[in-house]
């Protein structure tokens, strides 16, 4: 008797990346739901259940210290604002190639194109799909479904519309509707978006059905790629049999059988087939003594780019390639892998970074790739130069763990939690903790920059964890001793604001932060700092004394050429006549502002060539005057006013005859109570 395992049984790349993702959140002490079983097996389930995964069925009943998982299948983008809404901690399992379909129809939908699907209308993956349409849309399972659809939809044939599959759809009608579209609907866009793997998950079934007595599906019951697993297989072997665990294979089934079969689902975990196998062993003598063998090398524990490339392997038998560059357009490079297979890398796979193909890639270059995705009717494959970089790029990442290298990457993307930096097209993760100098500074702004870090952890799945700040307060500490052994007081640094008080502003000098006292920062009087400087600005200042055991610098901003009595004294003198504005009245006078910071008194015997009960009577807050300087005291700072002096002397005279005493500006003001001046001097 012999027994043929498919060689593509169990995960598929997608199931075994979001069931790892599960584990690893739980791995990482991290309370786990999943948005629906993460996976349809029920054995697969209930073991994550005993780890404490909750499965929801929506958004809403998600816990806010949980973290939802997005299993493969994908969602509609309603989802996503949903959990949004409710602020729970999302983990998107999404299977890549299922996300490449919903940015798909989100991309044609909204160009104005019908959207076709064809799939099972029920199933989680295709309302996910349904979920990116902005336009209008059909999902049809069959080909003559397809027609009926056509048929009452004549339009179809004339107007745009976009075609994609269910990534698990069964291959051979995705053909059959494929040839029917390209009859029909001139204007037809077809994408083909059946997974890899499931169009050789099903070829292979179909070889090993014909060739065998009995077959053996493995997966569960509510499986769509399981099931047409068991639809391919029956097909072409009347004894084919759909079990989810060893408890059901029936010893009845392989009575003067000589050869069985056995293929599984992606969602059937590689134990429960290895468990089946064994079992079969058990009831069918001889067993292949080569069978336990093969089956413990195709279901190691692996990574998920171990998982990505052993799926590869056995679409391609070679999942690395060399190809030569035959074309390029500003989106796409053709690549000649040979073998009569015409590859495709898009501008997006090419690079982690954003490049022109046109300046970057020339006809004939040699690149280095790895296949995404075969189509053996058409002879083309989906490359991606970006993914052999970063599985050749990993090795980098553990060794920069181990010496403590510095490495340089790019700040892609700011997500709940940190940052995700890309170092050699490898996928660097960032806490917020770790990202920047100081938990106050803001990660939106590192978006986009080029960054130095450090690898600080490496976990499982390829998961590289790493820091900034580490980086950071090292250069800032080396920058801090070659200040201080350096700095002296009267030196001129310019320097950067980085933060305001009411008492100041602080300033960055060079890795060193010197403080620059309100009462610095300007010759007025200011009530906030925020009036002169703002956070960010580049200023000069000066060093006025240095603590070097307190590691305190005090920094002085206000120049002395800036000084209004220094600015006062070279371009006034006295008797000259200058316009001036009243800013305040005392009993005594009025003080007027000859220029800002500095204020001169006219006497209220100097305000009018006649008796002045009060300066109110004459003059108002605002108001603009003539006025002649008398006196300058710049040791007490004081200069007197004066408008009478400016009148007609005859009127004058008169004034005089009529006011029996007339002091003179200074005397006046000697004379005024010093509380009075004092306080008037101060306002």
């Amino acid at each position: 008797m012999k027994i043929t395992l498919a060689k593509t049984a169990g995960f598929c790349f997608g199931v075994n990346r979001a069931v790892q993702m599960v584990y690893d959140l739980v791995d990482n002490g991290e309370k786990v739901c999943t948005l629906g079983p993460i996976i349809h097996n029920s054995q697969m389930v209930e073991e994550l259940k005993s780890k404490g995964v909750r499965v929801v069925n929506s958004p809403d009943e998600a816990k806010l210290d949980e973290t939802l998982v997005i299993r493969s299948h994908g969602v509609g983008k309603s989802t996503y604002e949903s959990a949004e809404k409710v602020g729970v901690k999302v983990c998107d399992a999404t299977c890549p190639f299922v996300a490449k379909i919903h940015k798909i129809v989100a991309e044609q939908s909204a160009a104005g194109d019908t959207i076709l699907i064809a799939g099972d209308e029920a199933h989680h993956e295709v309302i996910g799909i349904i979920g990116h349409c902005v336009s209008d849309y059909y999902v049809f399972s069959s080909e003559s479904e397809l027609e009926n659809l056509i048929e009452n939809h004549l339009e179809l044939k004339e107007n745009p519309i976009s075609v994609v599959s269910q990534t698990t759809f069964n291959a051979k009608k995705w053909e059959n509707a494929q040839i029917f579209l390209k009859k029909v609907c001139t204007n037809a866009k077809i994408f083909d978006t059946i997974c890899s793997a499931t169009s050789t998950r099903q070829r292979e079934a179909q070889e090993l059905a014909r060739s065998n007595d009995v077959m053996v599906v493995i997966g569960g019951r509510h499986s769509s790629n399981t099931a047409k697993l068991f639809q391919v297989c029956a097909s072409f072997c009347q004894n084919t049999h759909l079990i989810e665990t060893a408890s059901e294979l029936v010893a009845d089934w392989f009575l003067n059988a000589n050869n069985v079969g056995v293929v599984a689902g992606a969602s059937t975990p590689a134990g429960i087939i290895k468990e089946v196998i064994k079992t079969m062993s058990e009831i069918l003598q001889p067993v292949d003594e080569q069978l336990e063998e093969v089956v413990q090398k195709s279901f190691e524990e692996m990574t998920d780019e171990e998982a990505f490339e052993a799926s590869l392997n056995s679409l391609t038998g070679e999942q690395k390639v060399c190809g030569t560059v035959v074309a390029v357009n500003a989106s796409e490079i053709t690549v000649d892998i040979g073998r009569g297979v015409t590859g495709y890398v898009s501008a997006e796979e090419y690079s982690s970074e954003p490049v022109d193909l046109l300046s970057e890639v020339k006809v004939d270059d040699k690149l280095n790739l790895i296949i995404m995705k075969i189509s053996d009717q058409e002879g083309t494959a989906m490359l991606s130069k970006r993914r052999y970089d970063a599985i050749a790029g990993w090795d980098n990442i553990v060794a920069a763990k181990d010496s403590g290298e510095v490495l340089h990457g790019v700040v892609r993307d700011v997500i709940k939690g940190g940052v995700v930096v890309y170092c050699n097209n490898v996928r660097v993760f960032i806490p917020a903790s770790q990202a920047t100098a100081s938990r106050n500074d803001s990660l939106e702004e590192l978006k986009g920059t080029e960054v130095d870090f450090r690898i600080i952890e490496i976990g499982r799945g390829r998961r590289a964890v790493g820091s900034i700040r580490s980086v950071l307060r090292e250069a800032r500490k080396e920058a801090e001793e070659k200040v201080w052994a350096s700095i002296a007081v009267g030196d001129r640094i310019t320097g950067t604001v980085k933060s305001l008080t009411s008492y100041g502003a602080f300033v960055d000098i060079g890795g060193v932060d010197g403080m620059v006292h309100i009462s610095e920062l300007s010759w007025n009087r200011i009530k906030n700092p925020a009036e002169v400087v703002s956070v960010g600005d580049e200023i000069e200042v000066y060093v006025k004394a240095l603590d070097t055991e307190k590691k305190k610098i005090s920094l002085g901003y206000k120049k002395a050429e800036d000084n209004p009595w220094t600015i006062f004294q070279n371009n006034y003198n006295v008797d000259d006549v200058v316009t001036v504005k009243i800013v305040s009245m005392t009993t005594y006078g009025a003080f007027a502002r000859i220029i800002p910071g500095v204020d001169g008194l006219i006497h209220i015997s100097q305000i009018a060539n006649k008796h002045v009960a009060k300066p109110q009577d004459e003059l108002a807050i605002g108001q603009e005057v003539e006025a002649k300087i008398t006196a300058v005291d710049l040791e007490k700072k004081r200069v007197s006013l004066s408008i009478r002096v400016l009148l007609e002397p005859e009127v004058v005279e008169e004034a005089v005859a009529e006011d029996e005493v007339v002091a003179t500006t200074e005397e006046a003001v000697a004379e005024a109570p010093v509380e009075e001046v004092a306080e008037e001097a101060a306002e």
